[in-house]
């Protein structure tokens, strides 16, 4: 078996991979809308956009062209050349999509398969050019214009997607409000002919008009009767929606969201099916013509590729299985879709994304701006404009849980413009990405729908920006890693591939071990704060468990400390980053727990509020310890002496029954050891006070190192106030529940 051979072998192994990294991160672009709006089940969903993704699949047949001669010029580069390069691409792209896919963060997979095919090509260039001195040119091998567009797609897309977006769903809302169910019967007809014909136009640009089934005469007939098929196609669905609407009480909007959804993971498959097995389909006709050849592989040209290529049927169709198959199972889907999903949210609520000096900034200047705009409107325009924009009361009637991220209005703008931008870039042969466009469209859409207030702006925009840089680091990326790889490929040779092959498998591994306990983290935090209970057993799950995680990463820290064992101290230190944010979402929490009392609980909502505070003050402490012990440690500074080890040890011993108590009694709703708990503490006090006493001494003394009695000194500190948040919570949470 020659190493070709093996080469293909694995390049079809990394594109089943490829496939099921690739449509994890492109569900965002199909599934954004309709999971945001709620419109259908999620198994009805997931139905729908499985036969589209299907159907895209074998209708993309004629986009093959972009992996075997749209960026380099494959009739300079010999049969071997073209096998490292293609095998350094799909490497690339497995590792790059499956990290983006981890952090949740959508990416384009057009944009990381062209620079990673520009970085190998760049690579394998310059090998040629200082090996041989009658070599071409760099940018003779390279087709430069090709990256210039794509670069340039970037911005297009960022830039006209998020402004046309705001602008068409800004009239839109004013159209038709946010109670939008009487207006609808008017012009739901027209709204839903526009619409329709708009997605109708997107399915023919971006997908149709590729399928083998398309016989040239057909696609002329199509070009040069469109405006034709857009009218008539305008009014069919006008008088077909407006029918059943009003005989059969169809809601439109829904209908809608559901064929959008459809044409987007059409045109998804359709177009960026090539991303994924574009390089190894490509491959396989490269091995195919060298051993047909029989010739030197080091001195057989590529210039068939240039040729126009047709997939094999059965190939697209097994494509679609697999990336069907992968959207009903893949838990990273479902992480990208929330990221676009929370930043387009119209509720408040927890904020993935921290604020930033530049998201500050810019939520000041469009205040600055929009209060001085406003002083220049008549009163009577502003108050119309306003009340354009009052929420649904059925809707805020609504548990947070069950509300929907936006409603149908706001959804299916999302997809209408979303396509009729990527039809029209189609159509003039502009590079658009499909993720940057349907992302930046729903961003454009959120902000102009205020769903970015003045409670959640920074945190939105920040989020936005950061999905925006991370396009950008893409390409850097997809081009860095696919230069380097393709040095390692080609003087390694067989080893090298061994071990690059190694590595993916290994980070493709150490992600979904990573992803699976960040999920179940995740999972558990959301324990504590299910909504579904009744107030006072939530109030108490809510408390206990944060108490007995409280108790337990305490002593884990302690005893890190104590062994000086970096790993329990790391293991620690996460594992209370986890339990601060669960005691932030519980804080969160508290407008909307606040909402669903009584209004005469006000005494118990006063409690409540004060539950969770000294909850909070109380995972600080923890935190405060754990930082530190992990610090000490990771540092190399000296560990704990043989007195400061039992110092420890006896104060694990003394905290222990305190807390424990405090969280009994509040597990029982029985406060009368109450205090008893104050005898506790006051002897933990006076034990306190004796450890700092002995360890001044030592100090005197020298025996301990600085950084070590620092730390122990610290220990004491926040394990103080860590027993005075504790006992404050089980004294606000016996008030809470007397009142």
């Amino acid at each position: 078996m020659n190493v070709f051979l093996i080469i293909i072998v694995v390049l079809f192994a990394l594109a089943i991979t490829d496939l099921i990294v690739g449509v994890s991160n492109d569900a965002v672009n199909f599934l954004n809308s309709a999971i945001g709006s709620r419109t259908a089940r999620f198994r009805n969903l997931m139905i729908i956009t499985s036969i589209g993704i299907i159907l895209g699949a074998v209708f993309s047949g004629g986009m093959m062209e972009v992996a075997r001669k749209g960026i380099f010029h494959p009739e300079h580069f010999f049969f071997d050349e073209i096998m490292f390069m293609f095998l350094a691409v799909m490497l690339t792209d497995i590792i790059l999509l499956d990290t983006f896919n981890s952090l949740g963060m959508p990416t384009s997979t057009t944009v990381s398969i062209v620079f990673e095919l520009l970085g190998a090509a760049v690579a394998m260039s310059l090998i040629k050019i200082s090996q041989d001195a009658d070599a071409l040119s760099l940018g003779e091998y390279i087709n430069t214009q090709k990256a210039l567009a794509i670069i340039l797609g970037i911005l297009l897309s960022v830039v006209v997607a998020f402004t046309i977006g705001a602008i068409v769903q800004y009239f839109s809302r004013l159209l038709f409000s946010f109670n939008y169910e009487k207006r609808i019967k008017y012009f739901g007809g027209i709204f839903g002919g526009l619409a329709l014909t708009a997605i109708s136009f997107f399915m023919i640009a971006k997908g149709i008009k590729n399928a083998p089934f398309m016989t040239p005469e057909v696609k002329t007939w199509v070009a040069g009767n469109t405006m034709v098929i857009l009218g008539g196609s305008f009014v069919f669905w006008t008088i077909f929606l407006q029918v059943l609407h009003s005989l059969f009480k169809l809601n439109i909007l829904k209908f809608i969201v559901l064929a959008g959804t459809m044409g987007l993971a059409m045109a998804f498959a359709s177009n960026d099916l090539v991303n994924f097995i574009g390089v190894p389909l490509a491959g396989l006709d490269s091995y195919q013509n060298f051993i047909a050849s029989g010739s030197d592989p080091s001195l057989l040209r590529s210039d068939f590729l240039t040729e126009p290529v047709q997939a094999q049927t059965y190939l697209l169709i097994i494509a679609g299985v697999v990336m069907a198959v992968t959207l009903w199972f893949s838990r990273k889907a479902r992480r990208v879709v929330k990221t676009s999903v929370d930043l387009a949210r119209q509720d408040e609520g927890e904020e993935r994304f921290q604020a930033s000096k530049l998201a500050r900034g810019m939520v000041r200047a469009s205040v600055s701006i929009t209060s001085v705009t406003s002083k220049f409107l008549p009163a009577g325009l502003k108050r119309i404009v306003s009340k354009q924009f009052e929420p649904n009361p059925a809707i805020e009637a609504m548990a947070p849980k069950d509300r929907p991220a936006f409603d149908m209005i706001r959804a299916s703008v999302n997809l209408v413009v979303a396509s009729v931008l990527i039809a029209i870039g189609t159509s003039l042969k502009l590079p658009l990405s499909t993720t940057y466009v349907t992302f930046m469209v729903a961003m454009g859409t959120s902000l102009a729908d205020r769903a970015w207030g003045r409670e959640s702006a920074v945190y939105r925009i920040n989020g936005v920006i950061s999905v925006i840089g991370g396009w950008f680091l893409t390409a850097f990326l997809a081009f860095t890693v696919a230069f380097i790889l393709l040095l390692i490929i080609n003087f390694g040779g067989a080893v090298g591939i061994a071990i690059l092959v190694f590595v993916a498998a290994f980070v493709i591994y150490r992600t979904y071990r990573a992803q699976k306990n960040k999920d179940k983290k995740e999972s558990d935090a959301k324990k504590l704060y299910k909504t579904d209970r009744t107030f006072k057993v939530e109030c108490r799950d809510n408390v206990s468990i944060s108490l007995a995680d409280i108790l337990e990463q305490f002593t884990a820290s302690l005893k890190a400390a104590s062994d000086f064992d970096r790993k329990k101290a790391k293991k620690s230190l996460k594992n209370t980053k986890v339990i601060n944010k669960s005691s932030k979402a519980l804080k969160d929490n508290i407008y909307q727990i606040i909402r669903k009392l009584d209004e005469e609980d006000v005494n118990a909502s006063m409690y409540y509020v004060q539950v969770i505070d000294y909850l909070r003050e109380s995972t600080h402490s923890l935190r405060f310890i754990a930082e530190p012990v992990y610090e000490h440690i990771a540092n190399n500074h000296k560990p704990f002496s043989k007195a400061q080890q039992e110092a420890i040890q006896h104060l694990i011993q003394v905290y222990t029954p305190l807390h424990q108590a405090c969280r009994d009694m509040i597990m029982r709703g029985e406060f009368s050891a109450i205090d008893h708990v104050k005898e506790q503490q006051d002897y933990l006090y006076e034990e306190m006070g004796r450890l700092k006493k002995e360890q001044l001494k030592r100090i005197k003394k020298g025996k301990d190192s600085t950084k070590a009695s620092v730390l122990f000194i610290d220990v004491l500190q926040e394990t103080t106030l860590m027993s005075i948040g504790v006992v404050n919570v089980l004294k606000s949470y016996r008030d809470f529940m007397t009142n």
